[in-house]
């Protein structure tokens, strides 16, 4: 089939990869706008616009999809499936009726639980036990199309972001090349979606990521491992921002007030609105990443403080 593809970030190359390996003809490849990025704020390509470019494949670069020249474009393109990971743009209705056959969507969650934005680090943060990719067909709606296929992933016990990412990696590219199969041969199977069993990923707000040890410590080890590695959990110790990268429940809660740490050994324990947490590896503003060891023994005169500052004190 002619494909056209559209994805932005290093999780969509991965699937223009397994595209560009198949037997299907990539006619184009679109993908946002280049931005700029690093201290330098230099325009920065995105993953899927430097994997395109080595394939010598077209390459587009629209800020919307949504004016007529855009539709019109994407018509003369004749393809018979748009593909689209991870992009970052809304389709309109013109451009998702303009393939011949479908726009088709990799997501990140066993829909219909976790439609949105951020299904991976929601699905984290709520503690769920297993996750997956789903292939649908899109419609105007939300995530709400009907399913071609879904994979399930069991969730490891640290899971954090990166790690699901990674593991998405490796299944999304294969049911993606399994579901264009099926089109092509007439023979996808499309399921209705059960809305009653929805779930929303709302879009990660960088202010979530502050800590509010007057949480629950299975909550905010959670998050921890959500946000990891974006936007990533902190906390301030003095007037310093503090990162948490990882953290796991205290064996036995402290009696202190929430945000109150105590040094015990080779440990650093912190006290939460119920239970306590052992934070394990850090990153202090301006430093490397370390691990509690050699933060408890490089911050001695910053650990004198006894309390992370709360969330409501900092505002």
């Amino acid at each position: 089939m002619r494909i056209v593809f559209a994805g932005t970030p290093d999780f969509a190359a991965r699937h223009l990869q397994a595209l560009l390996a198949s037997e299907h003809e990539l006619v184009a490849v679109y993908t946002q706008p280049d931005r700029a990025a690093g201290r330098g704020r230099a325009l920065s390509a995105s993953a899927v616009k430097q994997l395109a470019l080595s394939a010598n494949v077209p390459v587009v670069q629209p800020e919307n999809l949504k004016t007529e020249a855009e539709v019109e474009r994407l018509a003369q393109l004749d393809c018979d499936v748009l593909v689209v990971v991870a992009y970052g743009l809304i389709l309109p209705r013109a451009i998702l009726d303009t393939p011949n056959i479908c726009c088709i969507n990799v997501h990140g969650s066993l829909l219909p639980r976790w439609r949105g934005a951020a299904p991976i680090q929601r699905c984290i943060e709520a503690g769920d036990r297993e996750s997956g990719i789903t292939i649908m067909r899109m419609d105007a709606g939300l995530d709400t199309g009907d399913m071609i296929l879904r994979s399930g992933i069991v969730l490891d016990p640290d899971e954090n972001s990166a790690s699901l990412y990674d593991k998405f990696g490796e299944v999304g590219p294969k049911l993606l090349i399994e579901a264009l199969d099926l089109l092509g041969a007439g023979e996808a199977v499309f399921t209705q979606q059960d809305d009653s069993l929805s779930t929303y990923a709302r879009k990660i707000d960088k202010a979530e990521a502050h800590i509010d040890w007057r949480e629950d410590a299975a909550v905010i080890e959670r998050r921890i491992r959500a946000f990891n590695p974006q936007p990533v959990c902190w906390t301030r110790l003095a007037n310093l921002r503090l990162k948490i990268l990882r953290a796991r429940p205290a064996e036995s809660a402290t009696s202190g007030a929430p945000g109150c740490f105590s040094v015990q050994g080779r440990q650093l324990l912190v006290d939460c609105g119920r239970g306590s947490l052992e934070l394990l590896e850090l990153q202090l503003e301006g430093k490397k990443a370390c691990s509690a060891t050699d933060f408890i023994n490089g911050s001695a005169q910053l650990l004198k403080t006894g309390h992370f500052v709360q969330r409501d004190e900092d505002n």
